[in-house]
């Protein structure tokens, strides 16, 4: 509603009562009704001009506010999460956090943490649409790309249930890994079973975990799992710290299984009970689900028409343990900080402060053993390189094994 326009409209019809025209003419002319024209002329008998404006709406008493207290610990959490070095930090999130801390109290919903959130300022407003361009990996690379990630759930007395998720993007097919840990051990096995039975994708993109990353201490490390997505020649792609909006379509699938579609529709007894059911919601994904944007297919009959290497039994058996760095590209995707700095394997490092609140996109070449920094305006731009720098290593980068580097050749 337009203030302004109403409240000329208000004066207007004063001003032709005050001139004898009688309330239903006023109503008519003003395409009203008479209740309208008799409460503003009430109005304005008992007030003056200050009544032609509108009340607020907002309730007067709120019988089902949260105490203090609550709001204080839904605040304190949000701070929390947020310096945690990754996670995320949404209302969703906030709640489970809250689901540990107090387990026996009822909790706010999301939508209520959602309020207090936007009351208290904490909640990170959208960025405009289209004005920063985010390099999607689905446009960008070009090859096969599957995103991979973890979630959890809690069974009756606390032990944990961990989900990984690898999904190829172009089929949606699934390949889920249920555990008692997310140790790197637990995901390199995952994404080898998942090598196994769907094919390795040329590329890889996920969040920055630290099952994935190496951890959050160490300067230029360069974990195992990324070592070993190396040794096979597939590149990892970090997308950016805390937006997991930009790995959408695995999200989805986290929360579809850890939702009413699955989780919420049984009492677990214990892990093997979990996994049992778990491999019905897998074959019920894959044969008679269809995902968003294939057509009304399935996971199961786009995927018959994938054609990728896949890793054999013997190629398994060849990898080393520990692994090596070997020849290979690494790439993050990062959000320019205000003070003009991205953050890349536990180091920062410096952009055009005119870049700020924008997405570069950084490749480590690890036997050129250097560091590129590109950006793009938009889809109708060129890259530009704006770094080329040299990045050392701490330890010697090996080749790649002949019997692995077949499969993709490298550039």
């Amino acid at each position: 509603m337009d203030e302004k326009a109403e409240r000329r409209l208000r004066r207007k019809a004063l001003r032709w009562l005050c001139l004898g025209r009688k309330p239903g003419a006023v109503a008519k002319r003003l395409g009203r009704s008479r209740t309208w024209v008799a409460k503003w002329r009430t109005r304005f008998g008992e007030q003056g001009t200050t009544g032609l404006r509108s009340l607020s709406r907002q309730p007067q008493s709120r019988p089902h506010a949260w105490p203090r207290g609550m709001v204080r610990l839904i605040v304190q959490t949000r701070k929390r999460l947020r310096k945690a070095p990754a996670g995320l930090i949404g209302a969703r999130a906030i709640r489970h956090e809250l689901k540990q801390l107090l387990p026996r109290r009822p909790l706010p919903s999301a939508a209520t943490i959602y309020r207090v959130l936007q009351h208290s300022r904490l909640r990170t407003p959208p960025p405009p649409a289209g004005a920063v361009y985010f390099p999607a990996p689905s446009e960008e690379v070009d090859g096969s790309l599957d995103a991979m990630d973890w979630t959890c759930r809690y069974l009756e007395g606390g032990p944990k249930v961990y989900a990984f998720h690898t999904l190829n993007l172009r089929t949606r097919a699934l390949h889920q890994t249920l555990a008692r840990n997310k140790e790197w051990r637990t995901a390199q096995a995952h994404v080898l079973d998942a090598w196994q039975n769907h094919g390795i994708p040329r590329f890889l993109q996920l969040d920055n975990d630290a099952v994935f990353c190496g951890g959050y201490k160490v300067e230029r490390v360069v974990g195992q799992f990324p070592r070993l997505c190396l040794y096979v020649g597939v590149e990892l792609l970090f997308l950016p710290f805390a937006e997991p909006q930009h790995n959408g379509q695995v999200e989805q699938l986290n929360g579809l299984w850890g939702g009413p579609a699955f989780w919420e529709r049984h009492r677990f007894g214990g892990f093997g009970h979990v996994c049992h059911h778990s491999a019905r919601f897998v074959d019920w994904y894959m044969h008679h689900y269809c995902p968003p944007g294939l057509q009304g297919a399935t996971p199961a009959q786009r995927q018959r028409a994938e054609h990728r290497p896949r890793l054999t039994a013997t190629l398994r058996r060849a990898l080393p343990s520990p692994l090596p760095i070997t020849a290979g590209r690494i790439h993050f995707i990062r959000h320019v900080q205000p003070d003009g700095t991205i953050r890349i394997l536990n180091e920062h490092w410096r952009v055009p402060k005119r870049l700020a609140d924008h997405y570069v996109w950084a490749t480590l070449t690890t036997h050129r053993q250097t560091l590129d920094l590109w950006f793009r305006r938009d889809l109708n731009h060129a890259w530009r390189l704006i770094t080329h720098a040299p990045y050392y290593l701490t330890e010697p980068v090996h080749k790649r094994p002949p019997l692995f580097a077949k499969l993709f050749t490298m550039s």
